[in-house]
């Protein structure tokens, strides 16, 4: 039976949840994502895929350009969105988090 990890409260997991909170309704792609946090897709989709797991984003496949593939877009639930909150809340002291 596979245990499933907490959230990371890292400071690019922060970056990325502060910047889908802006508009927490909004279908984001990763490549808009990577430029707006300033993230590497190397980094950036595992958050994704882990934020999902967790239940604080969801995803789905959106239609782009004619002639070309769907395009994978997330965004907050309201469980992600209080969570993001929450974590804006909790102070870095450099890129550790400092407990509350």
């Amino acid at each position: 039976m596979a245990m499933s990890r907490t959230a990371n409260a890292s400071a690019q997991t922060r970056r990325l949840l502060t910047e889908l909170a802006a508009d927490p309704s909004a279908w984001r792609y990763g490549y808009e994502l990577c430029k707006a946090t300033g993230l590497k897709s190397g980094t950036l989709y595992p958050t994704l895929t882990r934020l999902s797991d967790q239940g604080f984003l969801e995803t789905d496949w959106r239609p782009s350009e004619i002639g070309r593939p769907p395009r994978h877009a997330f965004r907050l639930t309201a469980r992600g969105l209080s969570f993001a909150k929450e974590q804006s809340a909790r102070p870095f002291r450099g890129s550790v988090l400092v407990p509350a």
